[in-house]
């Protein structure tokens, strides 16, 4: 594997913390949303952190910040998918405290990196 230095940042090391917990997570719904909510909140959690590695290897602002607001709406993503996965009773919010803990840094992370971006 590359040695790149986004694999050395919190805001990537925290988005595949996330990946995993939405794996773990999804692990348990139900078989008939294998290529529903199960494949959805995968490929938007893999979208986080390939965009954040993509983005943070453009050399371009602009470009850097749209991987970003990528990166950014897959996790807007996610969040209703989960809102969904609740009321369907699939998990709980209790199930989700990580996740939503994990979400709202990323979130931050992301918001105020592409703010220090458009600032320089």
């Amino acid at each position: 594997m590359l040695n790149l230095s986004h694999k050395k940042l919190d805001i990537w090391k925290f988005s595949l913390d996330l990946l995993l917990n939405i794996y773990k997570l999804t692990k348990f719904f139900p078989k008939e949303e294998t290529f529903g909510l199960t494949s959805q909140l995968r490929r938007a959690s893999i979208s986080i952190t390939s965009n954040i590695a993509e983005g943070l290897s453009r050399t371009s602002s602009l470009e850097k910040i749209r991987f970003l607001e990528i990166a950014r709406s897959s996790l807007v993503e996610i969040d209703t998918q989960l809102e969904i996965s609740i009321a369907l009773g699939y998990c709980n919010e209790t199930e989700l405290l990580k996740i939503d803990k994990l979400s709202n840094s990323i979130f931050a992370m992301i918001s105020s990196l592409i703010k220090k971006i458009k600032t320089k």
